[in-house]
Formats: structure tokens, sequence, C-alpha cells
């Protein structure tokens, strides 16, 4: 089944096209590992990444990855029966991370960051033996702001995602083509779509983290004060003024 290319579809395209164009984030003879949980960010980031790159001006492949976390009851099928189905390249990466994350897992720590920092170490080995020199992820809009207001509420640090970033082996580069697209149009461009979301089985699988979760209810609130809201703090985040901020590393005078 084709994508429905009404409105939705054609900005998504063009916000995506213009993150590609602002950040350099695919150059001529890229191969790009795109990361696929079976999640409306990701099915969204590889069709739309596949629509671009048949009329690109440059010429690069994607390789779909997906790592399975070995959580019981993943249904891994349904995403391999879609990637089949509409002639994507992929790779299907069974993993015993789970058994780990019971094994090692300290009481009270985050469930989700240590099986991430699993999966990423996952996925690095397999763009690798893929030939991949750039990971492709589905982090949106929404995902940047939150971080930031995250990071400066409960880390004391002022940093979010970046858009494109050398991977932690040094090796790849990971980018973020979805830097400049809502997660709301993500959400009615999947529905519009169909895609069949699966959710990845973990014990924490639905479970919104509790600290972002807030971060998203005080977006929501000041947006509805000012429609500008998402887009001035994501204009923010390439507006960096160092000279005003507090870092004793920089030379302020």
């Amino acid at each position: 089944m084709p994508l429905i290319e009404d409105k939705l579809y054609r900005r998504i395209k063009k916000l995506t096209g213009k993150a590609i164009g602002d950040f350099n984030l695919i150059e001529e003879g890229d191969r790009i590992a795109v990361g696929v949980s079976g999640g409306k960010d990701s099915y969204s980031l590889l069709h739309i990444l596949e629509s671009l790159r048949r009329r690109a001006p440059v010429k690069y492949d994607l390789v779909a990855v997906n790592v399975d976390s070995g959580y019981p009851g993943f249904r891994k099928e349904i995403l391999e029966d879609h990637l089949k189905e509409h002639g994507f390249a992929y790779r299907m990466e069974s993993t015993d991370c789970y058994r780990i994350i019971e094994e090692k897992r300290r009481p009270g720590t985050s469930y989700c960051s240590f099986c991430a920092r699993l999966r990423r170490g996952v996925l690095y080995t397999v763009a690798r033996e893929l030939g991949c020199n750039k990971i492709a992820l589905g982090h949106h809009l929404d995902d940047f702001i939150e971080t930031l207001l995250l990071n400066q509420f409960y880390g004391g640090t002022l940093a979010a995602m970046s858009p494109k970033l050398l991977a932690d082996n040094g090796e790849q580069t990971v980018i973020r083509p979805f830097v400049y697209v809502e997660e709301q149009d993500i959400m009615a461009f999947t529905r519009a779509n169909a895609f069949p979301v699966i959710c990845c089985a973990c014990p924490v699988c639905g479970v919104v983290d509790q600290k972002r979760k807030r971060m998203k209810r005080l977006i929501r609130e000041l947006a509805g004060e000012n429609s500008h809201l998402k887009r001035s703090m994501i204009g923010a985040l390439g507006n960096v003024h160092p000279r005003h901020l507090m870092d004793k590393n920089l030379k302020t005078f």
C-alpha cells in the first residue's frame, strides 16, 4: 500500500528535507542504517527517508535495522512483514538484552536507560557489519525540547540532542532528520497510513517516564498560550550565546 501523499505528508517531507539541508545530514554515497523499533517514529522516518531518496540529488542507501531485545511476546514478525511488503532492505537482530537487564540492573535504576544503552551498542555493531557510515534515529522536535527541559530541571546541564553527532564508537555518525517535525504530525501520519505499530513487550512498555510526562504537560500548557512556543524553543537550540551563559571554561572577556 503506497503512502497517502496529502498535505501532512508533504509537510513532514519538507521539514525533513530542510533538516537534512540545514545540518548536512545525508551526503553522496551514504549507507544509512535506520533504527526501526516498530513504533510510530521509526516507521515514519523510514518511509519519509525512502520517499526523499527516490528524488534526492545525491545517491544514498537505506537499511532498516531492528534490535530485538528478547522480551517475551515481541511481535517482530509484524514489523518484518511490513518491511518485506514495502521492499525495504532490512536486518532483524536478535539479542539477549532482556536476560542481561534482569541479571545486571540495579534496583531503582531506569529500565529504559539500561535497555537503550545495550540496544545502542548492538545497533552500532550491526551498522558496522552492514557497511553503514550513518545511523538514523526517529527522535522528533518534541523529544529535543523535552530533553532540553529535563536536563535543565533535573540534570543541571544546558543540553538537549544533536541532529548530527559522532557515535560513541567513533565510527558512525548518528543523524536525527525529524528534528523539525512535531510528534502530533507523526501520530497523524502513522494513523493515516495504518502503520502496524507494535510494543517492544518490555515490562514497562507503555509507561511514560513521570519526569518526561511533566515536561510534556508543561509544554502543552505553555503552547496553549503561545502557538509558536515549540518553534521558538527548537530555534533557541541553534541560537546560542555562550558569553551570556555561566560556563567557567569559556572566556567571556
